[in-house]
């Protein structure tokens, strides 16, 4: 019989990221670096990243994150931008949604980026108009069933 030479099976492996939970300190860009929100996710470790500057970029999550830290649509991440490729990214850290409030509270991000999103720039689910979602019937209507 195989002797068990690890330490734990695959549970103490999830466990292991409990103490993320305390407060970090705010990172905030530097030169060579961008924000950006995260539009859609592509797989293996790549998404599609809408910079604030206003330029569409593909990001690539770098492997120190890659399945430690879960990144959504509609996430604020700092991107570090690449000399030789303009369309390209890579993914350094991604900004809790507190830290994100905070960081459009600073000014640091424009007053039209919308966080808690699912999709940046998506649906608009604002329609106050008559919608197809509440149908009344009448007393009659019912009698004829």
């Amino acid at each position: 019989m195989p002797k068990n030479k690890g330490k734990g099976g695959k549970n103490r492996k999830r466990g292991k990221n409990e103490a993320d939970d305390e407060k970090r300190e705010l990172v905030f860009k530097e030169d060579g670096q961008e924000y950006a929100q995260v539009l859609r996710m592509l797989g293996n470790g790549r998404c599609e990243t809408m910079c604030i500057d206003g330029v569409k970029r593909l990001g690539h999550i770098r492997g120190k994150m890659h399945k430690k830290v879960w990144i959504a649509s509609g996430d604020i991440v700092l991107v570090g931008l690449r000399d030789y490729q303009d369309d390209k990214a890579d993914v350094i850290l991604k900004y809790m949604p507190d830290e994100a409030r905070l960081l459009k509270a600073y000014g640091e991000l424009p007053e039209s980026t919308r966080l808690n999103e699912g999709i940046a720039g998506g649906l608009d689910e604002e329609d106050d108009g008559p919608g197809d979602d509440y149908i009344e019937f009448e007393d009659d209507d019912i009698d004829k069933l």
